[in-house]
């Protein structure tokens, strides 16, 4: 498996949780397409109430998947692509690895089909 140091691999556990909530990856989308939204722009998009819109804004929050800032008596919140560029990074490490692992193993199977057809 690839290894991570420890904060980038708290940063790609705290996105993949995040992630793993397809509310939450709808108000990405929602979040990337506007820009910035509050809670209760983002409320009226979906299904779910306001307080549950903040609830899943403090978990993209925590990730580094969102972040906020205070204008006048609103909270606008944006996408921070930093956290998700760590997570790709990660992923694409990983791809790499299971690539090479894959390669491997068909260089020992075409051998050994190799060897066989040589016994025959």
């Amino acid at each position: 498996m690839v290894d991570q140091p420890t904060a980038d691999g708290d940063v790609v556990d705290s996105v993949l949780t995040a992630l793993a909530d397809p509310t939450r990856r709808q108000m990405l989308d929602l979040l990337s397409a506007r820009g910035q939204a509050t809670a209760t722009t983002l409320a009226d998009g979906l299904p779910i109430s306001r307080q549950a819109v903040v609830k899943h804004l403090t978990v993209l929050d925590t990730a580094g998947l969102v972040g906020s800032v205070k204008v006048g008596r609103e909270v606008r919140y944006a996408v921070r692509p930093e956290a998700l560029d760590a997570t790709a990074r990660w992923m694409a490490a990983l791809a790499s690895d299971w690539d090479r692992r894959l390669a491997k193993i068909k260089r020992i199977a075409e051998a050994a089909e190799r060897d066989d057809a040589h016994r025959q």
